[in-house]
């Protein structure tokens, strides 16, 4: 949180580009009164002034929309993800760029042990057995146990360390794929594709971007094997979705859980149609403490700029 008495700075105007939950919507509209893409599209002068935008890490802030804004002294997203943000030009153009890591690391850990267990035991076709009426026919199939398993992390970073806290307790094994060995109890690999031919469940928790992209590939999903698990609540680009689909479709993976997609929101996709998968709408966050915490930093974040000339949590490289 900024130390500065934040009704004494003051702002230029700020832009919103996306959509926020609510409360964090209103949280926006006390402070900053936020202008949106037809306000400055319609008023030159209004545009000039513009010093801020404020977004969320699913939205596309592009070049071009960075150059029409004479102004702009820094971009502050409400999440950890800032792949969709061109960061090496706005530095080259003095622009900060801020984020709100940590605050959401919980949530994504917890989602990610909800998006495992639903997998593992089929909570989504048990739900559909019992509102079907199927149960008065007989028992349900056998699910699988998540202890004693194997779990891979591709990218032990923040969320990856909390996802492998979530999981000690069901008394797995957890090893690691990173770019570096880092000092952790657990075992690292130096290859993704390797991780995956040790790991029994393999998830996806590795920043977005170009360095990451299609990080699973088929090679990757082929050395999981036929009993292998995939989980992604990374980036959608992360996974080779068509890769992953084929995957799927001829048994070379027993299922996954996704929680984001290469295209989103997902329409009409052969994933739909697949009962080996469990499919989340991009909700690592989305609970209402988290989602209010983050929008909370990111307004910290601007007042703290215009007022000491610095974000609490700049982004300080083009990935974590």
């Amino acid at each position: 949180m900024s130390d500065c008495n934040d009704s004494d700075v003051k702002l230029p105007p700020v832009l919103r580009i996306g959509e926020f939950p609510a409360n964090a919507h209103a949280l926006l509209q006390a402070r900053f009164a936020p202008v949106s893409l037809a306000d400055i599209d319609h008023d030159d002068a209004l545009r000039e002034r513009v010093g801020a935008i404020v977004t969320r890490s699913n939205y596309d802030i592009d070049t071009a929309l960075i150059e029409r804004l004479p102004a702009l002294k820094i971009i502050s997203t409400s999440g950890v993800g800032f792949d969709r943000i061109p960061v090496g030009f706005a530095r080259e153009r003095g622009i900060v760029v801020a984020n709100t890591p940590d605050l959401l690391n919980a949530a994504v850990a917890e989602l990610t042990v909800g998006l495992l267990l639903a997998l593992l035991r089929q909570l989504p076709r048990a739900d559909r057995f019992v509102r079907s009426g199927a149960w008065s026919g007989g028992a349900f199939a056998l699910g699988s146990s998540l202890a004693g398993k194997r779990v891979g992390i591709v990218g032990m970073g923040r969320i990856g360390k909390e996802i492998a806290c979530r999981l000690a307790p069901f008394d797995v094994e957890v090893a690691y794929y990173g770019r570096t060995k880092q000092a952790l109890p657990y075992e690292w690999f130096a290859h993704a594709t390797d991780l995956a031919r040790w790991s029994d469940i393999l998830i996806a928790a590795c920043p977005g971007g170009s360095e990451t992209r299609h990080l699973v590939n088929a090679a990757v999903l082929d050395a999981l094997g036929a009993r292998g698990l995939l989980v992604n609540i990374a980036r959608g680009s992360v996974v080779d979705e068509g890769a992953l689909i084929e995957a799927l479709e001829r048994n070379a993976i027993a299922g996954a859980a996704l929680d984001v997609f290469e295209d989103e929101p997902l329409e009409a996709s052969p994933l739909c149609a697949l009962d080996n998968v469990v499919l989340s709408p991009h909700i690592g966050s989305a609970t209402h403490e988290t989602r209010m915490a983050m929008a909370q930093l990111t307004v910290d974040n601007i007042v703290s700029f215009f007022s000491t000339g610095k974000a609490i949590t700049p982004v300080l490289a083009t990935a974590p």
